[in-house]
């Protein structure tokens, strides 16, 4: 299995796609990865040279991938509870951050339905 920024990637599968098994590589960039490295998107996995897996995992290190881009996300969520702002408030809260009404849906961030007792008309 090759290993590129801590993470095994499929053997059995063309570069491109195994590319984007690392957090923070989608399809479009995975495609301009295998571009600068000068590797065949057509390629599978277990079919590259030890040179060709060098290149590709200089071109990865490049870019803010796993670990790195998780903390990054997380210290800006942080940044924004900590000055209190519009979403911050709305992160802290449990609640949608962009937009979305919550009367009737919103379960995923509010989690299970809490029954108010003696709710009758």
């Amino acid at each position: 299995m090759a290993r590129i920024a801590g993470v095994d990637i499929p053997r059995e599968k063309r570069v491109v796609i195994s590319l984007t098994y690392i957090y923070g590589i989608g399809k479009s960039t995975a495609e301009k990865i295998v571009a600068e490295a000068g590797v065949s998107p057509q390629t599978r996995t277990n079919e590259l040279t030890d040179d060709e897996l060098g290149r590709l995992r200089e071109v990865v290190d490049s870019y803010k991938v796993e670990g790195d881009l998780r903390r990054e996300q997380n210290l800006n969520i942080k940044r924004l509870m900590e000055i209190s702002s519009y979403r911050g408030i709305r992160h802290r809260r449990g609640l949608p951050v962009r937009g979305q009404k919550t009367k009737n849906n919103a379960r995923t961030r509010k989690g299970p339905v809490k029954t108010v007792a003696n709710k009758k008309k």
